[in-house]
C-alpha cells in the first residue's frame, strides 16, 4: 500500500508541473489557463486555506480539494497536449532540484520578518 500511495503521489506532483508548463501552451483554452495557474500556485505555495496545524481539518485540502483541482484541469486540457507535457515534467522531475529557488523563498520570508520585526517596534514606542 505504501508503494501505491509513493506513485499517487509522484502522479500529482508530475501533474502539477505538468498544468504549469501547460498554462503556456496555445493548444490549452483559456479557462484551463487561467484554472491551471491557480491550482499549479496553490500546490506549491506555503499558505494553506486551511493551515496544517488544526488537526485532520489541516491537511483536507491537500488530500481533497488539490488533487480535485488537478483533475478538473486536466479534463480541461486535450488529452494530446496534456500527454506531451506530463512527459516534458516527467523529464524534468528526473532532475536534481536546484537550491536556488529554496534560497530565493528563504530570503523573501526572511525581509517580510524583519519588515514585521521593525514594524512591532516602531509601533510599540510610547509616544512623547
Amino acid at each position: 500500500m505504501a508503494g501505491r500511495l509513493r506513485r499517487w503521489a509522484d502522479e500529482i506532483t508530475r501533474d502539477v508541473y505538468a498544468i504549469y508548463l501547460a498554462r503556456r501552451d496555445p493548444r490549452v483554452p483559456w479557462y484551463a489557463k487561467a484554472l491551471a495557474v491557480c491550482v499549479a500556485a496553490y500546490a506549491v505555495s506555503p499558505i494553506d486555506l486551511i493551515p496544517d496545524f488544526i488537526p485532520v481539518l489541516g491537511y483536507l485540502d491537500e488530500l481533497v480539494l488539490l488533487p480535485l483541482g488537478i483533475l478538473l484541469v486536466v479534463r480541461m486540457i486535450p488529452v494530446e497536449v496534456m500527454a506531451e507535457h506530463r512527459a516534458r515534467a516527467a523529464t524534468a522531475l528526473e532532475r536534481p532540484a536546484g537550491k536556488a529557488a529554496a534560497a530565493v523563498i528563504v530570503a523573501i520570508w526572511a525581509v517580510l520578518a524583519a519588515v514585521a520585526a521593525w514594524a512591532i517596534l516602531c509601533w510599540s514606542k510610547p509616544s512623547g
